[in-house]
């Protein structure tokens, strides 16, 4: 105590050297940094004063006893990985959903639907235990169904109601279809179904149509069988209003610019408005829309 560069003071015990991360020893309660010390002349002497517990974590400081690691429901981040490090722990058990993905190709072979929900699903914390390609034929699809064992079953394009659009056909013929054609805009043309106890969800071909399909069904379906706590919205006022058609769900992409949620998208996305977009949210059928100021809950679609 009152130890200064202009006034040292000698140390009756030499000093313990002890590294960040070391058991303190047992008769030493504080921490001076080495600059502080001086040990050229006859007498040590410090030349700062420590108070007890200076430079020294306590036992329970940094978590309480019997606290656990990791929280259920809780997505894992680089910090729960650095507590269970600390605390020993080489593994953790977590829940990662096993998707099968079939894509219904077209006749022009485009992927960019079936890359969009393959980079969407690795986003959302999905393994993908394979991707399936099969012709437009309801034959084909329906045999596909039979796979490997997931999670759940994906199908992308074939949806709509074109003369080769037939996945909704081949579900029906394996008779797991449950719904196709729903009130969700976009996404309308979706199907849904259960294969025993697999869900089956069926994207439309379009980008647009199968990002809102992801966003609204997928989504949700995944944050189910990972065991994750509901995803929370951030609460922020329109800068104008949102209209909606009553009877339809409706998509609306909004982008975050200052301290408002600002409109992009709403039952119908470009693909500016997809790249743009910061977050979602989802007007319900009952529901014309939101006045301009109101404040809405949006699901981020990037960290802020």
């Amino acid at each position: 105590v009152g130890a200064s560069a202009y006034s040292p003071v000698a140390l009756p015990t030499p000093p313990l050297w002890v590294e960040t991360g070391d058991a303190m020893p047992g008769n030493r309660d504080c921490v001076l940094q080495a600059g502080l010390i001086d040990c050229d002349g006859p007498v040590i002497q410090a030349a700062s004063e420590a108070a007890p517990g200076q430079g020294v974590r306590r036992m329970g400081e940094d978590m309480a006893a019997n606290r656990p690691p990791t929280f259920e429901g809780k997505t894992i981040g680089v910090a729960d990985l650095l507590v269970a490090r600390k605390v020993g722990l080489s593994q953790l058990a977590v829940r990662i959903p096993c998707v099968r993905a079939i894509d219904v190709s077209a006749e022009s072979h485009e992927t960019f639907s079936l890359r969009l929900v393959v980079e969407s699903l690795g986003a959302s914390g999905a393994s993908i235990a394979e991707i399936e390609a099969v012709e437009r034929d309801a034959t084909a699809i329906a045999a596909a169904l039979d796979g490997e064992s997931c999670d759940l079953l994906l199908l992308i394009g074939g949806t709509g109601d074109g003369c080769a659009d037939v996945t909704a056909e081949a579900l029906a013929r394996r008779r797991v279809l449950l719904a196709h054609g729903i009130a969700l805009r976009p996404g309308g043309t979706t199907a849904i179904g259960r294969l025993g106890k697999t869900p089956i969800v069926a994207l439309a071909g379009s980008p647009q149509q199968a990002f809102a399909g992801f966003l609204a069904l997928v989504q949700p379906v995944l944050d189910r069988l990972s065991g994750r706590s509901e995803r929370s919205g951030i609460i922020l006022p329109l800068s104008r209003k949102i209209s909606s058609a009553v009877g339809l769900c409706e998509i609306v992409l909004l982008a975050k610019e200052r301290d408002v949620w600002t409109p992009l998208a709403v039952g119908d996305f470009s693909l500016d408005a997809m790249r743009l977009a910061d977050a979602w949210l989802a007007v319900p059928d009952d529901s014309e829309g939101y006045a301009a100021g109101t404040p809405v809950a949006a699901v981020p679609l990037r960290n802020f």
